[in-house]
């Protein structure tokens, strides 16, 4: 799929389910070794949120996600076919206690979507999040210095 804007956005959709590690492996496959497990697990929290919240795992029901690396960044949409829901105001600045007492509106999931990645934007009915990861969250000596710690192991220093 190509956008108005000439980037090539790949697109998949599935039933509402929970069973996502095929999904989020292919959503994955051009995402940094470095930064996989935390995009794994923000967006198995989107892509949970979608299908149980959202379409309350209903078979009958998709979830569609467009995605496309754009200049250094990576972006996921992904939609529900559900009612949506009203994005609580204040969620970006959720408390750093994280008890369930405490995180009130905003939910453990949402919380973890804004710690994890840079941009998160839901549509107005609130059945569509666009998420962004820029790939230069690091400086290059990290980057450079985790890859090489994956090619030798780990490296002694002292």
């Amino acid at each position: 799929m190509t956008l108005s804007d000439g980037v090539k956005w790949d697109k998949l959709s599935f039933a509402s389910t929970l069973y996502l590690y095929p999904i989020i492996d292919t959503l994955l496959e051009q995402a940094p070794l470095q930064m996989r497990d935390e995009l794994r697990l923000g967006l198995q929290e989107a892509l949970v949120n979608a299908a149980k919240h959202g379409n309350s795992l209903d078979p009958s029901k998709h979830v569609s996600v467009q995605y496309a690396e754009i200049q250094g960044c990576y972006w996921w949409i992904i939609t529900d076919q559900g009612s949506g829901f009203e994005i609580p105001h204040g969620c970006r600045v959720c408390p750093e206690d994280t008890d369930s007492e405490s995180m009130g509106d905003c939910g453990r999931g949402l919380f973890i979507l804004h710690q994890i990645f840079d941009q998160v934007h839901w549509s107005p009915k609130g059945n569509e999040v666009h998420l962004c990861k820029r790939l230069n969250r690091w400086p290059g000596w990290l980057m450079w210095w985790q890859s090489l710690r994956s090619v030798k192991g780990p490296v002694a220093v002292g």
